[in-house]
């Protein structure tokens, strides 16, 4: 078994050696896995390419690290608990030994159904234990899936079954979600009349809702599980073979494909885990996320089951039936590690201490923070309310792109600071540049983070576009990988993450490009220009704020301004929907036509301090205009 770091003088000795001798380093940690052929070469790497590979030529599975590797010490062992958005529905609890005849009872319904190695499958479901068998089974055959969160609209989900060609779409008849019902199928309906490549679609009874069955198309989970093998023998993978597509909102309009592969994904996972969350055996631990994002993916599903730990899976959301219902879950089953996103812990700090009141809490040994940076303000309540002081709260920073944890303190090792992510874990080598790309050495310095060694979870590439790839994350700093994020190295030595210095916002610990929500809003037949910025918001951190150019055609600005968001959440969904909308009579730009969001962006957070000089835009009578507007 992986052995986890268990003191602050061994993070710093494990450190050092990670950055000395890296080969050795990944290689020890990764011959605690089951693997069907070593590799020859621990990793080699290009940033310019980039071309980065780990664990050359070995071949494995991740599915039996996940089953083989463990099911003689933990078969009966829970798995995963899956608790229903209504607290009156019964929950289900699955035993590694259940959950892996499931996967190997749906890998082959996935085979019998023409799923072959290699292809793409579309995962677009609630929070419901199939969802959890859909990715293992993918990843037992080798298919490589992409999930798309179930709140994306049928052009969202369009675009990204067009963008990988996926030959499949798993989906269910619909999602609970605090007090609706919500449509999921029809959403795929929508989807596939703008798509050629799907030839199959498995649909999970969830909620009864009456559908639309394709007949030759669509087929139901039950049925094509009834009669298969509880057996199955995993595909032999090879270390870089595509274990899953994640899309993510860039600075252009289009969603970019971020390719994770097999072996490295899977050793960074588990160690990431099990050492930010100091894991023991018998602990409960429960992350809050959606399947949909990368969290998902890495901390409640692959981190914790190839440590043989027992994850949530919580189907509802933090207020429903009641704001006390994320604490109630934590005492129904005593969690230990208990991660979140700022966003919800926001949410539920301005409901106030009383909807904690009913519950102990005094099974947590760890409290987490993710999606963002988390405020100071939030930090304390939830470190004192929640960790009721004597939890470590484990503030992490990551990104889609880099598959796992890369700063952040261990939990009881690393002595907390409020709102730091603080250390880097070992074998991660961040540095802090300038805008001219010199390095920023030593302590109380600040500019843009980068990673300058490779990292077994790493981005390989954006599927179908290696040369996006390239342009985003290794191009603006030559030799680097990009993390588009500013960060502070404080008198200690504690990293704090400052949020994006590019154009995607963070919103509620989800990335959106400012160019995505604009070509939505630049749908609106009234619209002939909009430009999107963020801007401080108390709950979700980063608020939507669009200002728009409209042709009024007897509209008033209000009907106008509803259609806008309409418009925004029917094309991406609601989760883009612009908070703030402001009709301006134009932009300011440049004399060469640059819109300057740096204006914008003071606007929209109310600092209208050093604007700078505004004289020399193309129309400065705009920037007075839009001040007004915004004071409104």
């Amino acid at each position: 078994m992986m052995e986890k770091i268990n003191s602050l003088s061994a993070y710093f000795k494990e450190y050092e050696n990670s950055i000395e001798d890296p080969e050795n380093f990944w290689s020890e940690i990764a011959k605690t896995f089951q693997w069907q052929k070593t590799w020859d070469n621990t990793f080699s790497w290009n940033f310019n390419g980039p071309d980065v590979k780990w664990f050359e030529n070995a071949k494995l599975n991740i599915t039996e690290n996940i089953f083989e590797r463990n099911l003689h010490t933990h078969s009966e062992k829970t798995a995963i608990i899956w608790e229903p958005n209504d607290p009156n529905e019964k929950s289900i609890h699955i035993s590694y030994k259940e959950l892996f005849e499931k996967t190997c009872q749906f890998s082959n319904a996935l085979e019998a159904n023409g799923i072959k190695k290699g292809d793409r499958i579309i995962i677009y479901m609630p929070m419901i234990p199939e969802a959890a068998i859909a990715m293992l089974a993918s990843a037992r055959i080798g298919a490589v899936h992409s999930v798309v969160f179930a709140g994306f609209s049928s052009s969202a989900l369009a675009d990204r079954i067009n963008d990988c060609q996926a030959k499949m779409v798993l989906t269910s008849d619909g999602n609970y979600r605090g007090a609706k019902n919500i449509e999921v199928k029809a959403v795929v309906d929508e989807a596939l009349e703008k798509t050629n490549t799907v030839e199959k679609v498995i649909v999970c009874k969830r909620t009864g809702s009456k559908v639309q069955m394709k007949t030759g198309r669509d087929l139901w989970w039950h049925d094509v599980i009834k009669n298969q093998s509880l057996q199955h023998k995993a595909a032999s993978l090879d270390s870089e073979d595509l274990l899953f597509i994640l899309y993510t909102s860039g600075s252009t309009g289009k969603p970019k494909g971020v390719v994770h592969t097999t072996a490295g994904y899977m050793v960074y996972a588990q160690y990431s885990f099990l050492n930010v969350f100091q894991y023991e055996q018998d602990d409960i631990y429960w992350c809050t996320a959606d399947i949909g994002w990368i969290t998902g993916h890495s901390y409640i599903i692959y981190g914790p089951l190839l440590t043989g730990a027992t994850t949530i899976m919580f189907e509802g959301v933090p207020t429903y039936p009641h704001p006390g219902r994320f604490w109630e879950i934590v005492d129904k089953y005593k969690v230990n590690q208990f991660y979140t996103a700022p966003t919800a812990i926001r949410a539920l700090q301005a409901k106030g201490l009383e909807p904690i009141l009913p519950y102990k809490l005094d099974s947590l040994k760890v409290i987490g923070s993710v999606g963002e940076p988390i405020n100071e303000e939030a930090w304390h309540w939830y470190h004192d309310n929640i960790g009721k002081g004597n939890c470590p709260l484990v503030d992490t920073w990551w990104q889609t792109e880099t598959g796992g944890i890369m700063i952040s303190p261990l939990a009881g090792i690393t002595p907390n600071k409020p709102a730091h992510a603080s250390l880097p874990l070992p074998g991660v080598q961040p540095v802090i540049l300038d805008a001219e790309g010199n390095e920023l050495k030593g302590n109380n310095v600040e500019g843009n983070l980068c990673i300058k060694f490779p990292w077994p979870s790493m981005i390989r590439t954006t599927y179908g576009d290696h040369k996006r790839c390239k342009d985003t994350y290794f191009s603006t700093y030559p030799g680097m990988y990009f993390t588009g994020d500013g960060v502070k190295r404080d008198h200690d030595g504690y990293l704090r993450i400052l949020g994006r210095v590019d154009d995607v916002m963070n919103v509620s610990g989800h990335r959106l490009g400012t160019a995505e929500v604009e070509n939505a809003i630049n749908e609106h037949s009234s619209v002939i220009e909009s430009a999107v910025v963020g801007y401080p918001h108390e709950i979700k951190g980063q608020g939507i704020y669009a200002y728009v150019i409209c042709n009024k055609n007897g509209q008033t600005k209000s009907d106008l301004i509803k259609e806008i968001i309409a418009t925004v959440s029917k094309i991406i969904g609601p989760i883009a929907k612009p908070d703030k909308v402001q009709i301006v009579s134009g932009l300011p730009k440049t004399r060469s036509g640059k819109i300057m969001r740096r204006i914008l962006r003071k606007v929209a957070s109310k600092d209208f301090s050093n604007l700078g000089d505004t004289s020399t835009l193309l129309n400065p009578d705009v920037v007075e205009e839009i001040i007004e507007g915004a004071n409104i």
